[in-house]
């Protein structure tokens, strides 16, 4: 028996990893014709939200150069359909539309046969770190991207959500319109996959994610 569809994601929405330290003062949604309610609410969803949306968003393979226009679509998308998100749900919501927007980008990404985003490494790099430090962080991040790569899209979103954005099974069923046994059969997947992936990596002497 089919899932239902999510409720928070359709395909007009896909065509509109660790720590990482967005720019959140880019972001900027354009008021509209939006009443002072509505403007108040998008304004605390993207206040309490941007940075989630940011990081999910690259770790679901948007470059960081690219992240801050992916975050801005994914609130248009969400000032667009206000109404329709029901007090609550706001997370789930972003994150349904963020992997839309993210699949697409990923997906013409593939294209160029990237591995690492070079740009995204840069951003999380600690200015604290000297530069060996440095070093070792920016390969780590390379090799998580790589063993990120290797999921399927499905099993990489829900162990993106669960592993590195702390999402609840419940949230992330709500976010992709299906049920919760199948988050939890696409987590274990992810899980089982990942540290396979990272075990080969170890014995090829490809480093630690």
């Amino acid at each position: 028996m089919g899932a239902a569809p999510s409720p928070y994601y359709d395909d007009r929405m896909a065509s509109v990893p660790v720590p990482m330290n967005p720019p959140r003062e880019s972001a900027h949604v354009s008021p509209a014709s939006r009443s002072a309610a509505d403007e108040a609410r998008l304004r605390a969803m993207l206040d309490a939200n941007f940075d989630f949306v940011w990081r999910a968003l690259c770790g679901l393979g948007v470059p960081a150069s690219g992240a801050d226009d992916a975050a801005q679509q994914v609130f248009l998308v969400a000032s667009q359909k206000l109404a329709a998100i029901e007090p609550g749900s706001e997370r789930a919501f972003l994150a349904a539309t963020a992997r839309g927007i993210a699949a697409n980008i990923r997906r013409s990404r593939a294209l160029t046969h990237e591995i690492a985003d070079e740009d995204a490494i840069m951003h999380q790099m600690d200015a604290a770190l000297d530069p060996e430090q440095q070093a070792a962080k920016g390969q780590a991040l390379r090799a998580l991207e790589k063993l990120l790569q290797g999921l399927e899209e499905d099993v990489r979103t829900v162990f993106v959500f669960f592993e590195l954005e702390g999402m609840t099974t419940a949230e992330i069923s709500a976010a992709l319109g299906v049920p919760m046994g199948t988050v939890a059969s696409r987590l274990r997947r992810g899980r089982e996959e990942f540290q396979a992936a990272v075990k080969r990596m170890h014995a090829s002497g490809g480093g630690r994610p």
